[in-house]
């Protein structure tokens, strides 16, 4: 089921989309924000990625003002990863998407949301902070729930 963040921004439930999403991560700038890799992903790899998240959570694409612009995954541990094509960040886009996971977690009765970032990523890390997010580790950020 869809969930409508605003009315800009709606999450779809992932679905197979190569042409769109494999183009987010053969961006070597994006593949260093997610996976600290300039490596960037072919066919089998996104596939196995995506196979993971869905079978270990809730994946959804980001669709903003009707273009899919990136996804957002909140993992069974209460573990958050998001990507947004560079041509999309700094539009308030991925906070108002973790905002929405942060409620997604509430209705799961989760303890916390947790999110991986590594120490040159301090774009994430401030949007992650102005949220709420606190530092719990070098690369570990957490928001309690209760």
């Amino acid at each position: 089921m869809n969930r409508i963040v605003d009315d800009q921004i709606t999450l779809i439930p992932y679905y197979r989309n190569d042409d769109i999403s494999l183009l987010w991560y053969q961006d070597s700038e994006v593949c260093k924000q997610v996976d600290n890799t300039d490596q960037i992903y072919n066919l089998t790899k996104l596939h196995k990625m995506y196979d993971y998240l869905t079978s270990h959570g809730s994946c959804y694409y980001i669709q903003y003002e009707e273009v899919l612009v990136g996804d957002v995954t909140l993992l069974d541990n209460s573990e958050l990863s998001i990507v947004i094509s560079k041509e999309y960040q700094n539009l308030q886009i991925g906070r108002r998407c973790v905002s929405e996971m942060i409620h997604l977690a509430k209705e799961q009765k989760m303890l916390k949301v947790s999110v991986q970032i590594y120490p040159f990523n301090t774009q994430s890390q401030r949007m992650f902070l102005a949220l709420g997010f606190q530092k719990v580790d070098e690369e570990w950020y957490e928001y309690k729930l209760i």
